[in-house]
């Protein structure tokens, strides 16, 4: 017995949804919600303005001054060490004036997490001269905290050598950053840093 042929059915269409059909509506209306609450949030944000602290006359801040308080990040403390740079003097001898390094909670916990390898760091991070300051908002990561905290206060230069924390303190206008360049400290966007050596 052969095999049976197989007619061609004309003029069958694929049965497709309606535009009518609940399903469709259900989708489109949640598509405009969502677009509806992000145009909202965009209004919002276009209409808030930053308050410009009284402390900055242009691009120059007022508030910085001798003795500078310095907030110290986790990297800086672990390359100084690499550098053979003892902290509280190199400071001193950059900006030729009295340092306070400041060390947060967050700094701190993140010197805890690295280990043993990094004791060192961690035990000079707990010298007396060290100002050591709380923080009061949730999670530890350190940058974030830096970055928030320069931004409250403008009275602190921040010490780090993070590629992604100077950028955004760059953002942030009149702190200063401190960084380590030809095993010495560095420091940009401040003026009356005369120790500094000139790039």
């Amino acid at each position: 017995m052969g095999k049976q042929k197989q007619t061609r059915k004309f003029a069958v269409a694929k049965k497709m949804i309606s535009a009518k059909d609940p399903r469709i509506t259900k989708n489109q209306t949640k598509q405009a919600e969502t677009v509806a609450k992000e145009n909202k949030a965009k209004e919002v944000a276009q209409n808030q303005v930053t308050q410009v602290p009284t402390s900055m006359f242009f691009q120059y801040n007022t508030q910085l001054g001798p003795p500078y308080n310095v907030l110290v990040d986790t990297n800086f403390i672990n390359f100084s060490i690499k550098n053979k740079l003892e902290i509280y003097k190199s400071m001193m001898d950059c900006l030729l004036a009295k340092c306070i390094p400041c060390i947060t909670d967050c700094v701190m916990a993140e010197l805890e997490k690295l280990g043993s390898k990094y004791r060192l760091a961690l035990r000079l991070a707990k010298d007396p001269r060290f100002e050591r300051l709380p923080c009061t908002h949730e999670g530890n990561y350190a940058d974030d905290c830096l970055l928030q905290r320069c931004q409250q206060h403008r009275c602190y230069i921040v010490a780090t050598c993070d590629k992604d924390l100077k950028r955004k303190i760059r953002k942030v206008p009149g702190v200063p950053i401190m960084y380590i360049n030809s095993r010495k400290y560095s420091i940009e966007r401040m003026p009356e840093a005369f120790g500094a050596p000139k790039n």
